[in-house]
């Protein structure tokens, strides 16, 4: 499918999803929200896709935030309305895919840029990123998700200090708060993004995708997460997987896992 404002080329089981506005820093408007909705959706139903990689286009920004011209004289319902659909449509979409998402933030990471880099399952990070929160300073508050996944990942006090700031922290403090799994060069961000993503692919991604339902649960209101892992645990052991990878540990040779 052809996009105007981002790009999505699959290789080898992996998607690379980049966000392309680099002369608006690759802010999130809506059109880019929906498109990286349409994206998101067509990866959940390819069998090819294993594992998507989401970056920016340059390397000035992953995504440096969302684009205020759209929603400046908004009323309080349309804010509402604003922040609902954008979670439920990419934000909470993301943080809940059943494939693999690493985000690889190359550059600026701020307000919106940060919450879907946040929503992913995990990030790595170029030496030149800058991630914040910034929304306070324009007299809003994160709406897609910034102030409860940024406490999960780096701690309340901090998470506190950096939405009340309005600063922004660099890829070396952000590996330090475990906000990034990962820093690198700019230039070497994307082999790391691909060596991690065919380090998942080695393993079965019918378990990983249970067990991504099992860690998002501990963070779901009135959701018992281990009774989701026991349910995903027993799951397994119905599938192909399981039978592959049993058998292969057993016969001490390496699974080839057919995905089901």
């Amino acid at each position: 499918m052809t996009y105007e404002n981002i790009l999505a080329e699959e290789q080898d089981g992996i998607l690379q999803i980049t966000i392309n506005r680099p002369t608006k820093l690759n802010a999130l408007n809506k059109a880019t929200i929906n498109e990286l909705h349409e994206a998101f959706s067509e990866a959940k139903e390819n069998h090819d896709v294993k594992v998507v990689i989401l970056t920016g286009s340059g390397g000035k920004a992953f995504v440096a935030g969302a684009d205020i011209s759209e929603f400046a004289d908004f009323s309080p319902e349309e804010g509402r309305e604003l922040a609902a659909e954008g979670q439920a449509a990419l934000f909470d979409f993301v943080a809940n895919f059943p494939k693999p998402v690493i985000a690889a933030i190359n550059g600026f990471a701020l307000g919106g840029g940060l919450e879907l880099a946040m929503a992913a399952h995990f990030r790595i990070a170029s030496d030149n990123a800058k991630m914040g929160l910034p929304e306070v300073s324009l007299g809003v508050i994160p709406g897609y998700g910034g102030t409860q996944r940024l406490p999960q990942l780096v701690g309340k006090g901090r998470a506190m200090e950096m939405i009340m700031s309005a600063g922004m922290i660099d890829a070396n403090q952000a590996l330090q708060y475990n906000l990034v799994n990962h820093v690198t060069s700019l230039e070497e961000l994307p082999n790391l993004a691909l060596e991690l993503a065919n380090k998942i692919m080695k393993n079965s991604l019918v378990a990983i995708s249970g067990a991504i339902k099992a860690i998002n649960a501990n963070y779901e209101e009135g959701v018992n997460g281990f009774e989701i892992e026991i349910s995903e645990f027993g799951h397994a052991f119905g599938t192909a997987d399981f039978k592959e990878g049993t058998s292969a540990f057993l016969n001490k040779r390496k699974a080839d896992f057919p995905g089901e």
